[in-house]
């Protein structure tokens, strides 16, 4: 192929009138899903298949040699409908329009934010968000922080700026010179953990606190696993505060935790990728009392704060500390690997290209007003309380633990002249429930007892929609069991 022709080629890929025209006509096919997700009560939240399957339709149609965007409907109807009412499964945000907009104007920009003049408007934006986010959190002008891709990242990054500012030695150029530890809840998510191995702590430097009947943190047991932890020859430089824990939503006592830091000069983090959202809502933000002082605070956007993921804040009580997890040279973005540029934010996080993560939020903000958050929060919370009061009120099903948030572990335990193996039982509903399609929900084990999981992360979700997922489990249930009346 000559220059000329390759020019020719390349040329349409980025022609503007072809771009309008494929874009009118994805916004209609989108906007068709939308409507059709949301007010068809015959739409399906999943169309099931084994993975088998999936892999061969696709390689079908890669190999087909069709041309055109039709593709996307296939991927439509292929994935996981979210914005469907009956969508009840894994805690991802339900992304408002506004949002989703945002993604298509940052990828079509492409700017990656590290440096400031490759990411001027988002690097700005950030800072605002960041800032927004510090002062709901209850820091004062000192609080601010970063955003970055999921709460992963976000906490490894936490832990790092707890082993620069509290290990005795300079880890980041001399490496490890102590055995190092962290003090953090049994349901905190394995993230934490796998953070802390990364970091080379081993097995022996996550010390695993017990909890108690609601999944929180035992603090009455803190300084007994403080005292072994010396005694093993660890220094413990951070607690892990859980706001909420992944599994069953609970909210660790943070001021107790706080206090407890304090005692031993340890950092104090709190995980609230889930729950820290709460920030935003006077009705719920009881739940996270004492994170304001906490050293360093994780809330994800892409769970209940209606943002696409990946989409994290990383928020420091002293925006200094950021600074100092990540000092090395690098000549041709920046000057000085000393100075504290929020306007240079790869200076702060392992992310040089990133996204334009910040404008999502802010769209959001711009658009539906800086209380959307709180409104959003408060009905996904509002709506799980709801529920379980719903699960009570049926003998047919046990409820794991009142739930602190909007997530909701029961499981169904039908009729009891009839013993089962309710582990099985559980599985067996909920393989049942995904393969026809008309819910989607998650399960979990929580002490070796199977529940059915359910995070109300749609606020369209209504109890109409949770009192016929109950029926459905009860329906499914009664074919199990070969009750013929039920």
């Amino acid at each position: 192929m000559n220059t000329l022709n390759q020019l020719e080629t390349l040329s349409k890929v980025y022609d503007p009138t072809s771009f309008r025209e494929l874009g009118h006509e994805l916004i209609d096919l989108l906007a068709d899903h939308l409507e059709k997700v949301q007010y068809d009560n015959n739409a399906s939240v999943i169309n099931y298949r084994t993975p088998e399957d999936e892999l061969k339709y696709w390689q079908e149609d890669f190999n087909s040699g069709d041309k055109g965007i039709g593709f996307f409907k296939n991927i439509l109807d292929h994935s996981i409908s979210v914005h469907h009412p009956k969508y009840m499964g894994h805690q991802v945000a339900v992304p408002s329009t506004i949002a989703a907009l945002s993604g298509l104007v940052s990828d079509l920009l492409s700017n990656g934010t590290g440096v400031y003049d490759m990411g001027m408007a988002s690097n700005a934006l950030e800072k605002i968000v960041t800032n927004f986010v510090a002062k709901y959190i209850g820091y004062d002008k000192n609080g601010s922080g970063i955003l970055t891709s999921g709460g992963t990242l976000a906490n490894l990054t936490a832990l790092l700026a707890a082993r620069r500012i509290k290990s005795p030695s300079d880890v980041w150029n001399d490496g490890h010179q102590e055995k190092l530890a962290v003090m953090v809840s049994e349901e905190a998510h394995y993230c934490i953990d796998r953070a802390a191995r990364i970091m080379g702590m081993g097995s022996s430097g996550i010390i695993k606190i017990p909890v108690d009947t609601n999944f929180r943190i035992k603090t009455n047991v803190l300084e007994e696993y403080m005292q072994i932890a010396k005694s093993d020859g660890l220094k413990v430089i951070a607690i892990v505060g859980c706001a909420s824990s992944t599994a069953t939503g609970s909210y660790d006592d943070l001021d107790v935790l706080a206090d407890f830091a304090e005692k031993h000069d340890l950092w104090f983090h709190v995980d609230g990728a889930h729950g820290g959202a709460v920030v935003f809502s006077e009705k719920y933000k009881h739940l996270v009392n004492g994170i304001n002082r906490a050293d360093s605070v994780v809330i994800d956007f892409h769970k209940i704060l209606m943002t696409p993921a990946l989409n994290t804040a990383l928020i420091f009580k002293q925006r200094s500390d950021n600074y100092k997890v990540f000092e090395q040279k690098a000549q041709y973005l920046w000057d000085s690997q000393s100075t504290e540029e929020w306007y240079n934010s790869g200076k702060r996080t392992f992310e040089c290209t990133k996204l334009m993560m910040s404008i999502k939020v802010y769209s959001i903000l711009k658009t539906h007003g800086t209380d959307v958050f709180e409104k959003n929060v408060n009905r996904l919370y509002d709506m799980g309380r709801a529920f379980s009061k719903m699960i009570k009120e049926r003998s047919d099903f046990e409820l794991a633990i009142d739930p602190h948030a909007n997530i909701v572990n029961f499981r169904y335990v039908g009729n009891k002249e009839q013993p089962q193996d309710y582990n099985q039982l559980n599985d067996n509903i909920r393989q049942r429930l995904i393969e026809d399609g008309k819910f989607y929900i998650v399960k979990t084990t929580i002490r070796t007892k199977r529940y059915l999981r359910v995070s109300i992360m749609n606020p369209m979700t209504t109890e109409k929609d949770c009192g016929e997922l109950l029926d459905e489990i009860e329906k499914i249930g009664c074919d199990i069991y070969k009750i013929t009346e039920c």
